[in-house]
């Protein structure tokens, strides 16, 4: 079975990766110590052990406590940049060739920030890891999406934020982001009408923790583009006991057949109670039925994980095949919240890639696509 190394040397897309979410535990560590700021471990490995074992406790309540020490550490221009600098270096030594980092910038405003300054200097570092990719030779498309908390009052001036940047910042689209239960996605319409108007892609977080109604409403009411997380679509999803027939609801249908991209975070869900086993998670039923999933890490520090392991988990769990596991590769990719051209040409340069480590695998053959069962 294919392990992480062997992830990591095939192009990958992340969609659905905060950049609070997964800092370097040194970076923190340093800007904590200039700052004034104490955080709940001296060194690099004991911090990064206390975010996993902390965020692992099957509560999405309890996992967001984390970010109060990741964000603590992202509140000037510089740590900023930094930040996000090292973010794509991070990708790119994972074999991730393009993605989204997202994040809120209604949350990193305590050190004399505006909005706008802060959109600008993530910008930079995305700019800087760029620039460092391509000197190295391996070239990384960046892009960052703004997210508004969805228990707070400021989405429609984060997403008028998106749209000042959507030129001239890598912004490239808008999401909502934190607890989800009591918060439905309908709260933030007058965002979403908003940008709807003006033709900007967003992607909305629902299907993580909540009831099969704040999925709904994401699609049928605000109009999602893509779904943060989505895994609990199964909720529309029964399996009758004697024919082993999998039936799917008038939802869940709609979900699949329009193929809406799910952005799904195996280990992630795993913290915050959605399934106990990645064998258990709900990823392989989808799989199975045809939905339009994505692989992504959510927070890569949070989970102790990395795009590469996600993909070797999921493949040992449900016994994927790197074609099939390529189709969920390219399906990252064609989900990209970027230029029809350049997507295309992204996809056409990860095939390849995929498909030599197929034949690889086979010996010369190709598995017959799972979608196809």
């Amino acid at each position: 079975m294919a392990d992480e190394e062997f992830f990591r040397n095939l192009p990958k897309v992340t969609l659905h990766d905060h950049l609070d979410g997964g800092l370097r535990p040194q970076t923190m560590i340093e800007i904590a110590d200039d700052i004034g700021y104490r955080l709940p471990a001296g060194s690099a490995d004991d911090l990064a052990d206390w975010f996993f074992e902390t965020a692992n406790s099957g509560s999405l309540a309890q996992y967001l406590t984390t970010f109060d020490h990741t964000t603590a550490c992202m509140q000037r221009a510089g740590d900023l940049r930094r930040v996000a600098r090292e973010w794509v270096d991070d990708q790119v030594a994972d074999g991730v060739v393009a993605g989204e980092a997202r994040w809120a910038p209604e949350q990193h405003l305590r050190a004399g920030l505006s909005l706008d300054e802060a959109v600008e200097a993530v910008a930079e570092g995305l700019r800087e890891g760029m620039d460092a990719a391509a000197a190295a030779g391996k070239p990384f498309i960046a892009r960052q999406l703004l997210c508004a908390m969805r228990h707070a009052d400021r989405s429609l001036e984060i997403a008028e934020l998106a749209l000042r940047h959507r030129d001239t910042d890598l912004v490239a689209g808008f999401d909502i982001a934190g607890g989800e239960q009591g918060n439905p996605p309908t709260n933030h319409l007058a965002a979403f009408h908003l940008l709807r108007d003006n033709d900007f892609f967003y992607t909305i977080h629902a299907g993580e923790e909540g009831p099969l109604e704040s999925l709904h409403e994401a699609v049928q009411v605000c109009g999602a583009m893509r779904l943060g997380h989505g895994v609990n679509i199964v909720q529309d999803i029964t399996r009758d006991p004697q024919t082993g027939r999998y039936l799917l609801g008038r939802h869940a249908r709609f979900v699949r057949d329009q193929q809406i991209p799910l952005e799904v975070c195996p280990s992630s869900n795993l913290q915050t109670g959605v399934a106990s086993s990645i064998k258990e998670h709900p990823i392989g039923t989808l799989i199975w039925l045809g939905f339009n999933v994505t692989l992504n890490c959510d927070n890569r520090l949070v989970g102790s994980t990395t795009l590469s392991r996600e993909y070797a988990l999921v493949s040992e769990a449900f016994g994927l095949s790197t074609m099939q596991l390529a189709q969920i590769a390219l399906a990252g990719a064609s989900a990209l919240f970027i230029d029809h051209a350049e997507r295309t040409r992204l996809v056409q340069q990860m095939t390849l890639p995929w498909f030599q480590a197929s034949v690889n695998e086979r010996g010369g053959g190709v598995q017959p696509d799972l979608w196809d069962r």
